[in-house]
């Protein structure tokens, strides 16, 4: 059982979840209701993205393992809920 965060792991999450923000698509029209929710999902998820490169730039591997994981529970919870799709089950808990 691993314990610990390392810099190797950290780097293929961060691999991960950047493909994923890469290549999904919002599944629903600009006018629907719910695209306000895809809008703040993707909002959410880039913006922990973002959160994890500079803790992991500051050295703080947890917090930016952490960051990581809620980004992609946004990205996973658009896809889950129709909002994002997401096709490749390397990238989407759901796809």
């Amino acid at each position: 059982m691993e314990r610990e965060i390392t810099e190797e792991k950290l780097r293929r999450y961060f691999r991960i979840t950047e493909e994923a923000l890469r290549t999904l698509e919002i599944a629903v029209h600009q006018k629907s209701l719910l695209r306000s929710v895809a809008d703040d999902f993707l909002t959410m998820a880039k913006s922990y993205f973002e959160d994890a490169k500079y803790y992991y730039e500051k050295g703080d591997y947890v917090t930016a393992f952490a960051a990581l994981n809620y980004a992609h529970g946004f990205i996973d919870a658009g896809v889950r809920l129709g909002v994002f799709k997401g096709e490749d089950d390397r990238l989407f808990a759901f796809g």
